[in-house]
This record gives structure tokens, sequence and C-alpha cells, in this order.
């Protein structure tokens, strides 16, 4: 397993505007998957139409720190050490805030997560102008 760190310039100085779209069901949704539910901290990722094929996934919240970061790990997963977290962070050199991803893939799998990542990030920007 290899940890992959992605850095994402935000386009914005309020970490309130993130917070929402990295951290509530109806953010996600906006950006993340194509549907997101979230109940007694446990967030269903559906990725698909009902009439098409379907990708539904589970992901346990195991750390929330207001307009910092959240962690989550995939309930599939075994091993305890992997999780995928989103992080708000501050450049010293600009003031501005980036969203620091970490998430984890198969070592042959690194630069489709990637991409997969990016391409998330994009429709970020484009859903919220961040």
């Amino acid at each position: 397993m290899q940890k992959i760190e992605i850095e994402y310039p935000l386009t914005t100085k309020s970490p309130n505007i993130i917070w929402e779209q990295i951290s509530s069901a109806h953010g996600l949704e906006r950006w993340l998957a194509d549907h997101v539910t979230e109940e007694n901290g446990v967030f269903t990722f559906i990725w698909g139409e009902p009439w098409t094929e379907r990708d539904v996934r589970e992901a346990h919240l195991i750390e929330y720190v207001k307009y910092d970061h959240i962690k989550f790990k995939w309930a599939y997963d075994e091993d305890n050490d992997l999780y995928w977290e989103m992080r708000i962070g501050k450049s010293e050199l600009t003031h501005h805030l980036n969203l620091l991803i970490t998430d984890f893939a198969e070592d042959d799998d690194v630069d489709g997560l990637r991409i997969l990542w990016e391409s998330n990030l994009e429709r970020l920007h484009r859903a919220s102008g961040l």
C-alpha cells in the first residue's frame, strides 16, 4: 500500500465555505459522488443512477475537527491503518487555503487514484468555484 497526498489550492480564505463541501452529505454530493447520505457517522456514497449499474460504498467517520479536517475509513477495508482524509491547510507563503487529501492505494492503483482525486477536485471547483 502506498500513501497518496494531494494538495489542492483553493480560491477562498474562508474555511467555512470549504468545510461545508467536505463535511456534509449535501456538500460531498455536489462533487464526490452522485448521491451521499449520512446516518450516525456512516456516510453512504453512491455512484451511478438507479437505472444503471451502481457502486455503493460506506465510510465510517473516524475523526472530525470542525474547520480543520475530516477522516473516513471505508467499511470494507480490513486494515485499521488505512483511511482517507480531507484537511484544510493554509499556505504560509500566500495565506490562501489548500485542501490536503490523504488516501491509500495498492501499488498498481496509485496513478488511477491520483487521477480520480484530481477529477473530483475539478468537479469541486466547477460546483463551488473553490
